[in-house]
């Protein structure tokens, strides 16, 4: 009886995470809408940030992670975040570039959301864990579990669905709520 109660009570946790995360990337997409390829491009406040380069980012992030949970790296381990190289790498997270467009964005990021929630519905438990990658945003000598990512996922996707909700009113003064 015990290993039912436990599944039921992962089962639970694990839809109620997926759930919140879901309904962070969708007060995104809202955001988002009737939006043109420019309009996502455009800066409309004093930070560099843009509409489309905030989806681009959030899908990198999203994948980042599941690949931290799956393998224990997010990305090259030998990253020197003083240097300006992999520093503009960074910044280009949070761009379209060249010819991408806010629709092919908006369509990967529904890829690495389903990847994400497919992942997340096959792990054994939650406490698969990792030491967190060297990175001046992140504790030295800390592990996380996978509950700690997702919490993590949804804590960041909602801070962006602000950084939006913000760009999308200076933009036109439309907002995801009121």
């Amino acid at each position: 009886m015990a290993a039912t109660t436990e599944n039921t009570v992962l089962d639970a946790e694990r839809t109620s995470l997926l759930r919140v995360l879901g309904e962070q990337r969708d007060f995104l997409r809202f955001t988002l809408r009737d939006l043109d390829d420019a309009q996502a491009a455009k800066r409309t406040t004093a930070s560099e940030l843009t509409l489309g380069g905030l989806v681009k980012h959030v899908t990198l992030v999203e994948r980042n992670w599941i690949r931290f949970i799956r393998e224990g790296a997010m990305h090259d381990a030998d990253v020197d975040y003083e240097d300006p190289s992999a520093f503009e790498e960074q910044v280009k997270s949070f761009r379209l570039l060249g010819d991408e467009t806010l629709a092919g964005a908006l369509e990967d990021y529904e890829r690495a959301a389903e990847e994400t929630d497919r992942f997340v519905a096959q792990l054994p438990d939650l406490e698969v864990g990792h030491e967190l990658p060297k990175a001046p945003w992140f504790p030295e000598n800390t592990s996380w579990s996978a509950r700690d990512v997702l919490l993590h996922m949804i804590r960041e996707t909602a801070q962006h669905c602000g950084h939006a909700d913000i760009l999308r009113e200076s933009l036109d003064g439309q907002k995801t709520m009121g």
